[in-house]
This record gives structure tokens, sequence and C-alpha cells, in this order.
């Protein structure tokens, strides 16, 4: 992988709705956060001008599109920093972004075998709908076919990046990433069931998160299938660190509801001992219904 390798897992290791906090941190820092913005999207400017020079005197295919992927990442990138700021308009990001599918599609035509190019592309089509889909931290695109319609190219390169390199965690994670913004929670299970055996701890985060979320959704309709899956996501290790979906207080809430006092108790010990938010309402609800105070 290149140098956006290690930082965009660890930039994805955030849940998407946790965009705003770090938006209201760029507004509290004011100037500060000006001059790092354009420090920042001035290494992108080093980067298209260095790729560009290593296209120019790439001596094989091989080489060139490797330059040709850097350099589409680099304009990917420069445009999703620059439009999540608000500091471009929508036409400037639509022309950067099709300079980096262009790049990228280059890169393909050169070396059809790279799994880092099918990677890279996939992750500038996965910030693409990414931005079209939350907004400022808030899911503009409720509609699942209207989501997955603009996740689909990314799920396509991720799922052939994954053909030519099956042990690629970043492609397994992206895919299901790609997956779950589009509120396909089954493929993103799968997915990242496939992630937590190249990468563990990653995997089993996204895998915990993905339990709950899947929960959430059958929690109405599906009372039993919900609890299986907030049983598998605390099982799993979930998080539940506010940029995560909590798995504890709906599921006890769900067993004080169904007057399954024992297995409640047991969920909020279990809560305790992660040292996990327990909701206050729900544990005096628990207390009376069930007679107990512990």
């Amino acid at each position: 992988m290149s140098r956006y390798g290690p930082m965009k897992a660890a930039l994805n290791i955030a849940r998407p709705l946790c965009a705003s906090v770090l938006l209201l941190l760029a507004l509290l820092l004011g100037g500060c956060t000006q001059m790092f913005q354009l420090l920042y999207l001035a290494s992108y400017d080093r980067d298209i001008n260095s790729s560009t020079r290593a296209v120019e005197t790439a001596r094989d295919n091989v080489k060139r599109a490797a330059a040709y992927t850097k350099r589409g990442s680099a304009y990917s990138e420069k445009a999703r920093y620059s439009r999540a700021f608000k500091l471009i308009s929508a036409d400037e990001y639509g022309r950067l972004f099709g300079l980096a599918i262009k790049d990228h599609d280059r890169a393909l035509a050169l070396d059809p075998a790279s799994a880092e190019a099918y990677y890279w592309r996939g992750q500038t089509y996965y910030d693409r709908a990414a931005l079209e889909v939350v907004v400022d931290g808030i899911l503009v695109v409720k509609d699942r076919a209207a989501r997955k319609a603009w996740f689909d190219p990314a799920v396509a390169d991720f799922k052939r990046a994954i053909e030519k390199d099956g042990r690629n965690y970043q492609a397994w994670d992206m895919l299901g990433l790609s997956h779950e913004m589009a509120g396909e929670l089954d493929e993103a299970i799968s997915a990242y069931t496939q992630e937590m055996a190249l990468n563990p701890k990653l995997g089993r985060l996204r895998l915990a998160d993905a339990y709950c979320e899947r929960a959430g959704a059958h929690q109405k309709e599906k009372k039993d299938a919900a609890i299986a899956d907030y049983e598998k996501s605390i099982d799993t290790g979930a998080s539940a660190d506010g940029c995560s979906c909590d798995p504890y207080n709906p599921l006890f809430g769900l067993y004080t509801q169904d007057r399954r006092y024992d297995e409640a108790w047991e969920i909020v010990h279990r809560a305790r001992s992660s040292k996990k938010w327990i909701a206050p309402e729900l544990l005096d609800r628990l207390k009376k219904e069930s007679g107990r105070s512990d």
C-alpha cells in the first residue's frame, strides 16, 4: 500500500456519523485549523506533482500504473478533504474527482492485475459516495436503494482487489464499510468476518458494530433475531464508545420488557465490568420490575 494506507485505515476506524465531532473541533481551533488545512492540502499538491514526474519518467507499465494510482489517490483525497470542510464548490469537487477516476482507469489499463489499483479506485468511489450520503455527520440519503447505487462502484472494485489478493485486509475492511453504509448489513458482516481472520483487532471492532447495527434494524419486527445479534455484538467485543453502536442498553431493555430479569441483570453486570455506560432510567425500571437492586 502507498502512504495513504495507514492513514486511511486509521481515519476509517471512526464511524462516519462521528464526523460532526471533527468538524466542531476544527471550528473551535479557528485560525490554527486554516493553517493546518493549507499545509495538509499542499502535501497533496506535492504528491500530484511528484506522481506526474513519475508517470513521465517510468520505464515500464507497472511503474507508470503505480504513479497514476498515487496521483489519482492524491486528487481524490484533496477533493474529499476540501469538500468536507467546504473549501471548494461542488463543481470543483466534481472536476477533481473526475481527474482521480481518469488516473485510476489509466492505472488499471496499464496493470490490470494490480490489486492495489483496484483498491484505490474503490477508495475514491467510496469517498465520493460517503460525501453524498453523509453530510456533517448526518445521514441524508436514507433510501437504501439510493445509498446502494452510490456505493456499488466501490463494492465492485474492492471485490476485484480481493480477487487479486485475498489477504488484503484493508480491501475486506472497505468492502464491509461500503456494504454497511449502503444498508447491506448481512454482506458487511460477511466481509468483516473475513477481515477478522486477517486483522483480528480491527475486524472484531467492525464485526461487533455491524452485529449491533443489524440488531437495531431488526428490533421492532424480529425481536429474537435482534437479541441474538446484540449478544453476538457483546461477545465479539463491542466498544460502545459513543461513536459505535451500543448493544448493552437496548439488550437489557429487551430482556426487561420480556421479564427475563436474570438475563437483564447479567447484561448489566457485563456492561459494568467492561466500564460501559448504563442508562439510569432503564436500570431504575429493571430494579422496580425485578424487585432487585443488583
